[in-house]
């Protein structure tokens, strides 16, 4: 079969093998991403777009000091992709409200905006009539909430799409409907991969295929955990903020005056099935947030699966064991949030450049805890 060479392989075309190649081609290298299904057809496509760094990551530590590095990239970053491609990803930055719909919660929040606010003064505590003058439709009993005006979001589809063709527009070569089986190695270091299309040599290979990592790397703990979102439309705005509770519920309002409502997590489920449980579960977390998503007409739900760590941390490094193996997986829910600045610091990686030590330290595949001191 045809043998074909290249610099790097990336097996993955989600955010991150897309947002790798981009920046690795751009620094000058022959770059080639696998991809089983279409581009960006997994996780990446299903997200809500959600860029809560502060939002989904509320503990300190190196998760949240490099999803604050991340988010911070956007604005740049996706005007950057519009110039490659002339693709609005719809990038929001209204904000984010952390809705309290007990007394219980609202001390539990009032907490949390106190220790925010010592990295972020703009964070604030909302009361119930200043969450209502932000949300008028959002539901009586709501007690107040946490605002996080720096937290966004964005169209995932769009942007997976902005991705995929920025690197076809930097030169990066993309062969979709193609299986990754196995890694061509010399003793222990890899010198391609080989696929449903043939030998594609390589001497160095980047696994970013997410859930599925697992199947070409067993030893590497990432296993999938289902969400199942939904979406509705409506004929007026019934919202401006992304709503966000801490069980994973979320509100999110998009163009066109439709929202997403997600997820579910179901772990260690393959399928993509999308449940009448799941689907009630949705309904009815929405609506005691925004009563009047009863009033609006359901128009899709799909499903999917999110790569999650053991430790709730993401892999992003060397095979400890093989030379020229790399991984960037398991980021878990934040994988939109986080791919930018995954993509930077694996292209530096791989380039060999200097990296942060408590990036590769707390993300590395035989890591170990690290001291966060003055780390935020």
């Amino acid at each position: 079969m045809v043998q074909e060479s290249y610099d790097v392989a990336i097996v993955g075309g989600g955010v991150m093998g897309c947002a790798i190649a981009y920046q690795l081609t751009k620094a000058g290298k022959k770059v080639v991403v696998v991809e089983r299904n279409t581009m960006g057809s997994e996780a990446s496509r299903a997200a809500a777009g959600i860029l809560g760094a502060q939002a989904e990551i509320d503990e300190e530590g190196p998760l949240r000091a490099f999803a604050l590095e991340s988010r911070a990239l956007f604005p740049a970053f996706v005007e950057e992709l519009k110039t490659y491609t002339g693709i609005d990803v719809q990038l929001n930055q209204k904000g984010v409200i952390k809705p309290a719909r007990s007394q219980e919660e609202a001390v539990k929040l009032k907490h949390k905006v106190m220790e925010y606010r010592d990295w972020d003064a703009e964070v604030r505590w909302l009361d119930r009539d200043q969450l209502h003058d932000l949300e008028p439709l959002a539901s009586e009993n709501l007690v107040g909430g946490m605002y996080l005006p720096n937290d966004g979001q964005l169209h995932a589809a769009y942007f997976a799409e902005a991705l995929a063709v920025a690197c076809r527009n930097v030169g990066v070569h993309m062969k979709s409907y193609c299986q990754v089986y196995r890694f061509l190695l010399d003793r222990n270091a890899v010198k391609g991969v080989i696929t449903s299309a043939g030998t594609i040599l390589a001497e160095q290979v980047i696994v970013t295929s997410g859930a599925f990592t697992k199947h070409l790397l067993p030893d590497v703990q990432v296993y999938p955990v289902k969400g199942e979102c939904i979406s509705v439309c409506a004929d007026r705005p019934l919202l401006t903020h992304t709503l966000f509770v801490d069980e994973g519920c979320y509100l999110v309002p998009k163009a066109g005056n439709r929202i997403v409502i997600g997820a579910t997590k179901v772990a260690h489920d393959f399928s993509k099935q999308v449940t009448a449980g799941g689907i009630l579960f949705l309904l009815e977390k929405a609506k005691s947030l925004l009563p009047t998503i009863e009033q609006t007409t359901f128009e899709d739900s799909w499903s999917g699966l999110r790569p999650q760590s053991g430790d709730g941390l993401p892999y992003m490094g060397e095979h400890p064991d093989y030379r020229g193996i790399y991984v960037a997986s398991g980021h878990y829910r934040n994988g939109i949030l986080l791919s930018p600045a995954t993509g930077k610091y694996m292209a530096d990686l791989v380039l060999g450049k200097k990296v942060p030590a408590y990036i590769h330290d707390s993300f590395r595949l035989d890591r170990k805890s690290v001291d966060m001191e003055g780390i935020k």
